[in-house]
């Protein structure tokens, strides 16, 4: 009987162990809640046609905000920039030694070689854990917001009209499905996200009043009258075509392998109990 009561405690150790790192292997559930859009890092995708729907925000815009809840589970190699999205406004992961960062810019106004960067802003980017990332314009002034933490450029920032661009021109959130050299920085890549992205909202306003502190948001992204087009990615698990909330048809297609998935909860307690009861029958 002792050796029984022994075997038992082992078993219950061992599966609590078990439950605890399956669970840290998991993402947390998405701080929006429902399904997000799940990347392997390799070559999937998620892309809107250039050809059918063209450049998402007007030339000449000078007020905007790209945004979203990202999760990176995986740092880039030193010579690859991972895209989060890309079109007018690119915004990416890299990884320049001890520490991962993500830069989001308006691709027109980056020059690093000329020691300019109007545009672009970047900030730590720890990994295993959601963020949510906006990268909004109004008049001279650019902001990167990553949850509370606010960095402004002055200067102002213009879109990308794509006119030179050397890499596919449709609006991309995980990468373009290959990895193409970079056509501002020699040497360097674009490659893809490896982790998880939720609540994609693009709007033709400064969202966000950096003059106060806590506004990360607590709930689903909204429409309104100036939301260009919002990806909730609540679809079905295995789902690989998007639907744009914001009434203007911007669905997005996955490729490669890129689908909506969602976190399963793991009730170590509960199922620890269940067990143990079971053993002492």
């Amino acid at each position: 009987m002792k050796n029984l009561r022994n075997l038992s405690i082992f078993a219950c150790f061992f599966l609590l162990v078990f439950i605890s790192m399956r669970a840290e292997a998991m993402p947390p559930p998405s701080p929006a809640g429902g399904n997000y859009l799940a990347l392997d890092g390799v070559d999937d995708h998620a892309i809107l046609d250039f050809e059918t729907f063209g450049l998402l925000l007007p030339k000449g815009a000078d007020e905007y905000t790209f945004e979203a809840w990202v999760y990176l589970t995986t740092p880039p190699d030193r010579d690859t920039h991972s895209l989060v999205l890309s079109q007018q406004v690119r915004m990416y992961v890299w990884n320049h030694g001890p520490n991962v960062g993500l830069r989001l810019m308006s691709a027109v106004h980056l020059h690093p070689m000329r020691g300019k960067a109007f545009g672009m802003r970047e900030s730590f980017f720890p990994l295993n854990q959601w963020l949510h990332v906006a990268f909004q314009a109004e008049a001279r002034q650019s902001i990167l917001i990553i949850n509370d933490l606010v960095r402004v450029s002055q200067g102002g920032t213009t879109l990308d009209d794509l006119s030179h661009a050397k890499h596919p021109r449709g609006f991309t959130i995980g990468g373009f499905g290959e990895k193409i050299e970079s056509d501002w920085h020699g040497g360097h890549f674009w490659g893809h996200f490896s982790g998880y992205i939720d609540e994609v909202r693009i709007s033709t306003v400064a969202r966000y009043n950096t003059a106060k502190r806590d506004f990360t948001p607590h709930t689903k992204f909204k429409k309104d009258a100036k939301t260009v087009a919002l990806w909730h990615f609540d679809e079905s698990s295995g789902v690989r075509k998007f639907l744009d909330t914001s009434g203007n048809a911007y669905h997005l297609v996955g490729k490669n392998g890129a689908m909506t998935d969602g976190a399963r909860a793991v009730d170590a307690q509960g199922k620890l109990a269940i067990t143990w009861g079971q053993l002492k029958q």
